[in-house]
């Protein structure tokens, strides 16, 4: 419902006052008659039609107000306290009102209440009107009913008894600070905005009726945002609304948070082109001035988010961990930012982890080192997670029972697929859970393959290390026979894979067999006895036959990592034969040439006697 006040004066009833204003030089006409006969508005003037002519001339910003001095003095203390400068253009005097609370509209409306006019109070225009009146001092001691008392009496009776009224007197109050805020407008609409939605929060369905409010209140500008959330957070209200109402306002606010990133299956083979994307964005957004107001709004809602963990789901804390990062927010609030998501991460998904590395991107530098060009930020997960350990650890829950080993596997495998991540900050990762966490190491063996794909030209004591990782035994049947035939897996590896697939082929051998002496019993129906007896022995031939292939396959790779081990071997060998033989000659040469030298500072007469002593004793010991 449209609530409106109307105010009405006789016009002229102030000139009985002519002994307050006899300092002012204005003549007061014997009878009252009325000064305003039409108004009439240009582009940049407003005048007043009348048989009187104006003696004052007002600028409130870009529009120039040509009026009476007498309806204004008699109404407003500020005009008829000042001292008047005569006007150049002609016999009246100039006024500029600087900062004027509303600005022309809002005096125009004054204006007209000077006149006598009508005046029309509703929730759009009521708090510029009563910060209007309190620039311009009308207060009641100048006139009874003045400007002032009519505001503040629509203001508290009619507009702060209604929910949709105070949320449009708040939004109106966005463009008056300071005077809003000195007149307690914000606090009194926050204060009745936070009473009225504890108070209907119990009797109203929270996906129903309450939606519309959610959508209001996001609209507010942050700082009378957060004034609402402080007030309704004292009232001790629900988490689960508070984080509602802080979800509603970062999705209008924050453009992006609902966009997901799928990894490299989203972007293909171009590496560069989510880094790409991020910066680009952060241009189209706006300036340095935008990108302080979404950091400004970033902090703000982080501040005031409720400690509880059911206040907001684990995704949100995530998405605002993203713009968090994206945005350079706070460090002190990223960091409890990632101890939150910590707490909940049995909770999120693969693409909530998958969190771009927004650094690089947004200082728009060119880098050479690999690892800063990576896809993911690997660093913060490895942080969430060490955190996720250590809660559990204070909380004394196994690990082992949560879904996190595969949460943190099937991370593995997003990320094994980018080329620029090192094989430490992978290895750092998929040891950070301890070893009973995982029942079993497919995820773990599929995130090991697409990390050895993805780096074809992994040398080999890398590609153990890697694969030192998992545990061979904790691998299904299909993961063994996989990796029994992987080329990519080191041979050592490829052997102690096949060892379980042996020993279960033996074990159904057995269990085949043992059921085979048991329906070997007499019993009535020997036609079924001997149906079934022919195929379990057709099973244990088959399942023999494969246990036979596999114990030869299991030959032949043994035997080829032998005949490996031992071609390194010999390969070290010549090696450390060729490093001494190589180093003794250096010992040869160096002597000679040390000896070489000392005979040089010798006569060259002892040369040829030297020489041809030594020969004759050569040759005396051949004769001899």
């Amino acid at each position: 419902m449209n609530k409106s006040l109307t105010t009405t004066q006789n016009p002229g009833s102030h000139y009985n006052r002519s002994d307050q204003l006899q300092d002012q030089s204005i003549v007061i006409p014997a009878k009252p008659i009325n000064l305003a006969d039409s108004f009439e508005k240009t582009e940049h003037s407003w005048f007043i039609t009348s048989h009187v002519p104006t003696d004052l001339t007002i600028r409130v910003q870009e529009i120039t107000f040509n009026v009476h001095k007498y309806p204004l003095v008699a109404k407003c203390g500020y005009i008829g306290q000042l001292e008047f400068q005569p006007s150049i253009s002609n016999f009246g005097n100039d006024l500029k009102l600087e900062n004027f609370p509303g600005g022309p509209e809002t005096f125009e409306m004054i204006l007209k209440f000077c006149y006598g006019l009508p005046l029309d109070l509703n929730p759009n225009n009521i708090a510029p009107l009563r910060c209007g009146s309190e620039f311009l001092e009308m207060t009641e001691e100048l006139q009874a009913g003045n400007l002032i008392s009519k505001t503040e009496a629509f203001l508290t009776l009619v507009v702060l008894s209604s929910w949709k009224d105070t949320i449009t007197v708040l939004k109106s109050c966005e463009t008056l600070s300071p005077w809003a805020e000195n007149l307690q407008i914000v606090r009194r609409c926050c204060d009745s905005i936070a009473w009225k939605a504890t108070r209907e929060k119990t009797s109203r369905d929270a996906d129903g009726q309450e939606q519309w409010w959610f959508c209001e209140v996001a609209t507010f500008r942050i700082d009378h945002f957060m004034r609402v959330i402080s007030t309704i957070k004292a009232k001790n209200t629900r988490p689960e609304f508070i984080g509602k109402c802080i979800m509603h306002y970062a999705e209008r606010w924050l453009p992006g948070m609902d966009v997901e990133f799928e990894g490299l299956r989203g972007y293909g083979i171009g590496r560069n082109d989510l880094q790409f994307s991020i910066l680009s964005n952060r241009k189209e957004e706006g300036d340095y001035g935008h990108s302080q107001e979404q950091k400004a709004i970033i902090e703000s809602l982080l501040s005031v988010l409720p400690p509880q963990n059911e206040a907001v789901p684990c995704k949100f804390l995530l998405q605002m961990l993203k713009m968090a990062m994206m945005y350079s927010a706070s460090p002190a609030l990223i960091s409890e930012l990632e101890k939150r998501v910590g707490m909940m991460l049995e909770d999120a998904t693969v693409n909530d982890l998958l969190i771009p590395s927004y650094n690089i991107a947004d200082q728009g530098k060119l880098v050479t080192s690999p690892e800063e060009r990576t896809m993911h930020d690997v660093d913060v997960v490895q942080r969430i997670v060490e955190y996720f350990l250590m809660h559990e650890h204070q909380q004394q829950e196994k690990i082992g029972k949560t879904n996190i080993s595969k949460l943190l596997d099937s991370y593995l495998a997003e990320i094994a697929g980018d080329p620029n991540l090192s094989i430490t900050k992978f290895q750092v990762l998929a040891e950070l859970l301890p070893e009973n966490a995982r029942a079993c190491d497919d995820g773990l063996y599929r995130a090991i393959d697409t990390y050895l794909k993805t780096h074809p030209s992994l040398p080999e004591h890398d590609r153990r290390r890697l694969c030192r990782i998992m545990n061979c035994e904790k691998l299904s049947l299909d993961a063994c026979m996989h990796a029994a035939q992987n080329d990519r897996l080191p041979m050592k590896t490829i052997v102690q894979t096949m060892k379980p697939v042996q020993v279960l082929f033996s074990e159904q051998v057995k269990m085949r067999t043992a059921m085979q002496e048991k329906e070997s019993a007499p019993t009535g129906n020997n036609s079924e006895q001997e149906g079934n007896r022919s195929s379990t022995d057709a099973e244990i031939k088959n399942l023999k036959a494969e246990l036979e292939n596999v114990k030869i396959r299991m030959a032949e790779l043994q035997r080829d990592y032998s005949e490996l081990q031992q071609e390194h071997e010999k390969m070290n060998n010549k090696q450390k034969i060729v490093s001494s033989w190589s180093s003794g000659w250096r010992k040869i040469k160096k002597s000679f040439h040390t000896k070489s030298e000392a005979n040089d500072t010798g006569e060259e007469k002892q040369r040829p006697n030297s020489i041809g002593g030594r020969i004759s004793s050569r040759r005396r010991s051949s004769m001899s």
